[in-house]
């Protein structure tokens, strides 16, 4: 019986270490995006009834097993509605480019790049966000990448013209009826203006910043854009790239930014 054992804890495969280690991250995960909410309590509860019911099940104790086995099965159903929220964010987790970029770190081959480079007309919005800086006009311009942004495009007005300072300033000078909301930039056009984008949760944004940045932390959050934020009251400039935000940088360094980020 001991020799038994001894086999069976010696003998594990190369996919039962990947399959404990996928387990260990997604409980992980679970824990941590449920932590501090009354959730955690249901899915404790859930993963010790889960337990017991493996338990009495080793240990052949078939009444106990068949009870416990006919809960959990209804009880997984249960927990998609419960936690449906938490779910919800989690996949989008997944998907945001915070945790891809760990993922090509981790990964070397997922770093090789097929895509078309990006050309964007970086001295037009340099020169918009110097201008709208000195006159503290207030703007949210959003530059997609590979993502282009249609679910936040179709909410505001589609303007589709080439880049121009000029038409920047208009969209986004006070007395505009565009002003309000987002600038989406998409394949070197002005794509639409106006547009709502979804506000960061994230609890670590200074209290001092307002929803414009709030706004570009959370649609850097969500995908591969950049997010470039003029200061309606003090004029600074900031950027935004993966939910993390640089605030009040010069113009020069505006420029050299995007100019890393997107191809000449």
């Amino acid at each position: 019986m001991l020799n038994l054992i001894i086999t069976g804890f010696i003998d594990i495969r190369l996919a039962d270490a990947v399959d404990i280690l996928l387990v260990a991250f997604i409980l992980y995960e679970l824990y941590n995006l449920l932590k501090g909410t009354a959730a955690i309590n249901i899915f404790i509860g859930i993963l010790a009834i889960f337990l017991l019911w493996r338990l009495v099940n080793l240990l052949q104790m078939e009444l106990l097993t068949e009870i416990l086995g006919a809960f959990i099965s209804v009880g997984f159903i249960a927990l998609i509605v419960v936690f449906q929220p938490e779910i919800r964010q989690f996949l989008l987790l997944i998907g945001t480019p915070r945790f891809m970029a760990k993922v090509r770190e981790r990964i070397w081959f997922l770093n090789i790049n097929f895509s078309k480079p990006i050309i964007l007309d970086v001295d037009e919005i340099v020169t918009a966000c110097r201008k709208m800086s000195a006159n503290k006009t207030g703007a949210l311009i959003i530059l997609a990448k590979a993502n282009e942004l249609r679910q936040y495009v179709e909410t505001g007005q589609i303007i589709d013209a080439q880049i121009s300072n000029e038409l920047l300033m208009n969209i986004f000078f006070r007395n505009s009826p565009l002003h309000d909301g987002a600038v989406i930039i998409i394949n070197n056009k002005i794509k639409s203006a106006r547009c709502i984008l979804p506000v960061s949760g994230n609890k670590k944004i200074s209290v001092a910043l307002g929803l414009r940045h709030r706004a570009a932390v959370g649609v850097t959050e969500r995908t591969d854009a950049i997010a470039v934020v003029v200061s309606e009251e003090t004029g600074e400039v900031s950027y935004v790239k993966k939910g993390v935000i640089v605030q009040s940088v010069n113009i020069s360094h505006l420029k050299n930014f995007l100019d890393k980020e997107f191809s000449k």
